[in-house]
């Protein structure tokens, strides 16, 4: 790791460079799911689940599926169903440990994101389950999150890297190979580059259950 000469060491020294913040900004958080969040989340088909263990290491997954595929219990709960994946689990081994958890809410094509903070379980209640199945499919376990704090999240990220635009994005030729990576770092010598490939897509056709967008 580089040796960094200037390192900001307190909250003084970083308003010092960046400022404080607006009324609008410092005002805009909530700590419950008002009618406008519930729209919000009835439109996202993708989230991002930041979460940590005990020790304070850290970790985002993605979490995906037809628009208002997390569950509104009510105005303080939400569910987000884990449908099959690669069982690493590592979001949920870290709420065993550590129960905070922030998430990030995409809608596409809209710029500003719905930020929501609080403390998660698993829960295996069959009649919370049931309300989130796709077709026959019915998830093994839910994230079940509390929330503390809710907010919009402005759109400048998103506009500085037009994350939307089409124009912006490369030829897949030109993109970083998935199934390259996988085997440059698992190290699995006997699969090949092919099988790779092959174990992904029939892992994708196993555990990817499509549910017609609304």
């Amino acid at each position: 790791m580089p040796h960094f000469q200037s390192i900001i060491q307190s909250e003084i020294e970083l308003r010092e460079l960046l400022g404080n913040p607006s009324d609008l900004a410092k005002n805009k958080v909530i700590n419950t799911l008002d009618e406008e969040c519930i729209n919000f989340l009835a439109h996202s088909p993708f989230l991002a689940l930041s979460t940590a263990n005990k020790n304070g290491q850290c970790d985002v997954s993605p979490r995906g599926d037809a628009p208002g595929f997390v569950h509104v219990v009510d105005h303080q709960t939400l569910l987000i169903p884990e449908r099959p994946g690669n069982k690493r689990a590592d979001s949920m081994m870290n709420i065993l440990e550590n129960p905070h958890v922030g998430l990030q809410f995409f809608i596409p094509g809209l710029e500003e994101t719905l930020r929501i903070n609080g403390k998660a379980q698993l829960i295996r209640d069959q009649e919370w389950l049931e309300k989130m199945a796709v077709g026959d499919k019915v998830p093994s376990i839910a994230i079940a999150v509390t929330l503390e704090e809710c907010f919009i999240h402005c759109a400048k990220a998103l506009r500085r890297s037009k994350l939307w635009s089409p124009t912006t994005w490369l030829d897949k030729a030109c993109l970083p190979s998935p199934a390259k990576m996988l085997k440059d770092h698992a190290c699995v010598k006997d699969l090949t580059y092919e099988e790779i490939v092959s174990q992904l897509e029939e892992s994708y056709k196993k555990n990817v259950v499509l549910k017609n967008h609304k």
